[in-house]
């Protein structure tokens, strides 16, 4: 049986993709870079590790990498986080998972400031029995490395009785290296296509969906696997 839930954040629980591209667009300006907004979009969901070198290459890493995603970093913090807000029905799904006897846990490739915020905007903060930021991890998404730490804080789990909830294909990718089994869902900008092509096992429009859906969904049934 399904016994945990894992929960991307950004994207999943909170509309806030958007913000995240503006921010990071506004960084690299900031420092002299710009880049096409598709390809902005596209790297959305990879931590700041894994986003940079898209982006840029060794030379420029060493010299302003750290300082882009500082400033990306305050400037998302100052002027974007105040006016982010929850998908709809994410708590009401965090109940009736509680209520199923099951654990939830939280895996973001965001910093661990973020995440505190984001479940005070998402309402969960008293429903989630653990959490892995990038903060705690050598890599973030799409290594394995959030999703294996999230399951050693759940403690002795099989990754066949975890199911993980997320938006982009680094959450499918990363939790399929860690043996667990994803569902997509598309509010975060990614289509349907993209995510089953990343290992999605099932694909739905939100969280509120997935509510909708829950008894025949992954989150009510059996043991999975990725």
């Amino acid at each position: 049986m399904i016994t945990a839930v894992i929960f991307d954040v950004d994207g999943t629980l909170i509309d806030s993709n958007d913000a995240h591209v503006a921010a990071w667009d506004r960084a690299f300006r900031h420092f002299g870079k710009e880049f096409p907004m598709e390809k902005l979009r596209a790297n959305i969901g990879k931590g700041a590790d894994q986003y940079l070198p898209e982006f840029l290459n060794e030379e420029e890493m060493g010299e302003i990498g750290e300082k882009i995603d500082q400033y990306r970093s305050n400037l998302f913090k100052e002027e974007y986080r105040p006016h982010l807000r929850p998908f709809p029905k994410v708590r009401e799904l965090f109940e009736r998972i509680k209520r199923d006897g099951k654990r939830i846990a939280l895996a973001t490739s965001g910093k661990k400031s973020d995440l505190k915020v984001m479940k005070e905007i998402a309402r969960i903060a008293d429903l989630v029995d653990g959490e892995v930021t990038a903060d705690d991890a050598d890599e973030s998404k799409p290594a394995p490395d959030i999703f294996e730490a999230t399951l050693a804080k759940l403690g002795p789990l099989p990754p066949g009785n975890v199911i993980a909830v997320g938006d982009t294909p680094y959450d499918a990718e990363a939790a399929k290296k860690a043996g667990v089994a994803t569902i997509g869902v598309v509010c975060g900008g990614f289509s349907e296509d993209e995510l089953r092509r990343a290992g999605a096992i099932e694909v739905y429009k939100d969280v509120a969906d997935c509510l909708a859906r829950y008894d025949a969904s992954p989150l009510g049934g059996v043991a999975t696997s990725a």
